[in-house]
């Protein structure tokens, strides 16, 4: 055994291709070096002597170095990002049988003293055949994380609203197949008419047709504000569990909580009136579907008043402490101001090396500037960069082209010689 374990620590040690373990431990490093080396350089060390004597150069010097670890920290996380996917797609296949088990316990106990139904094993017929349907599904999409995978938006984060559609959908078929196996045929005791009953099954696909239409409006919303350039979007490195309750710069959001607990309450209220009467469609009580629609639009507004389009206010000569007020000139640092130049999910290094400024026919990246614990070029108001010497003396326009691709409005400066 002992020799099995070093056996194990040793491949470990020297990497392995497609090991998860190895994986997250590779870019831990390359994280833990990235952070390392930006408050190094914050400090004013590892700065080579012959670019230190110009501030414009060791500048330079440091963004290009950051912009090379941040690169080396993102191909990290992609050569991690299967084995993570690898890794879901077994936890959720783990959560789906644990789920049978935990049914079949729970029957198991509650039948000791009421006995063992025909309820009961239709119950548990169900759940196994769900559960075997899930698992080759999960086999089909285990390239993209298994289960997860009709969950992850075009961002590669999980979708709140395509996660409660699920949850409910789910939660339909489970009770169509339990009642198919329950009444195969009208009959006694309980005929197929009563037990799918249309009045008392209309609550319930009133709320599953809710949350599809709230799930493709939400869609459409999406798309109609990237398309119109005030909703920015950044590729996530991977999905997160807490992407169903948090925005994409991983705060809470108000919205999406509220949307995942009402729905999550509806839904188990509707499964315990399933689990009371098996032999008929749980009913949901036209009171939670007004509940679940008043927060479903509440979701959805807050769905319409997302994201703010890039703006520059104004542009000016960045001016040292000592420095004589003068007009911008080829060499100068000019400061941009405005808004929306850093959008949500796009503060790690890598994105932030994709900054670019327009300034007339010349593209200029945005220098990385480190401070302890972050950067303090560029933010979401306000960005730095040094005119470049190919542009020629006159009115020049300038423009800035954010980590999701999107161009902001144009502004034209007066250069002179």
């Amino acid at each position: 055994m002992a020799v099995q374990e070093a056996r194990r620590y040793g491949e470990h040690a020297t990497g392995c291709a497609g090991c998860a373990h190895c994986g997250r431990a590779g870019h831990r490093r390359a994280v833990a070096a990235f952070l390392a080396r930006r408050d190094e350089l914050a400090a004013g060390h590892g700065v080579p002597a012959a670019v230190a004597h110009s501030p414009v150069a060791a500048r330079q010097w440091v963004s290009d170095e950051l912009a090379q670890s941040a690169r080396a920290v993102t191909a990290h996380g992609r050569e991690a990002g299967p084995a993570r996917l690898d890794l879901v797609r077994r936890g959720t296949l783990r959560t789906v049988w644990g789920a049978v088990l935990a049914l079949l316990l729970a029957q198991a106990l509650t039948a000791v003293e009421a006995g063992w139904t025909g309820a009961r094993t239709a119950g548990l017929g169900t759940a196994l055949a769900l559960a075997a349907l899930l698992s080759a599904a999960a086999h089909a999409h285990r390239a993209r994380g298994g289960l997860l995978a009709p969950l992850i938006g075009e961002d590669n984060r999980l979708s709140t609203t395509r996660a409660v559609a699920a949850a409910w959908l789910l939660l339909l078929s489970f009770s169509l197949v339990l009642l198919a196996a329950r009444f195969p045929a009208p009959g006694p005791p309980a005929p197929a008419a009563t037990a799918f009953d249309p009045a008392r099954a209309a609550g319930l696909l009133t709320a599953l047709a809710l949350v599809a239409a709230v799930t493709v409006t939400a869609r459409l919303v999406v798309t109609a504000g990237i398309t119109a350039g005030r909703l920015q979007k950044v590729r996530a490195d991977r999905p997160r569990a807490a992407d169903l309750l948090c925005d994409d710069s991983g705060r809470a959001c108000l919205a999406d909580v509220q949307y995942l607990l009402v729905s999550g309450a509806v839904l188990v209220l509707t499964a315990a009136g399933l689990a009371h009467d098996p032999d008929r469609l749980p009913g949901v009580p036209w009171s939670l579907v007004l509940l679940l629609g008043v927060s479903a639009a509440w979701h959805l507004a807050a769905k319409c008043a997302e994201g703010v389009r890039p703006t520059i206010h104004s542009v000016v000569r960045s001016r040292e402490a000592g420095d004589l007020d003068a007009p911008i000139r080829t060499g100068d640092d000019i400061e941009i101001r405005g808004r929306g130049f850093v959008p949500p999910g796009a503060g790690a290094p890598d994105p932030l090396t994709r900054l670019v400024v327009r300034i007339g026919a010349v593209h200029a990246h945005v220098p990385l500037v480190p401070v302890p614990g972050g950067f303090a070029n560029p933010t979401d108001t306000a960005l730095t960069v040094p005119l470049p010497a190919d542009v020629e003396p006159g009115r020049v326009e300038v423009s800035v082209v954010t980590a999701a691709g999107t161009e902001t409005n144009r502004v034209t400066i007066d250069v002179v010689d």
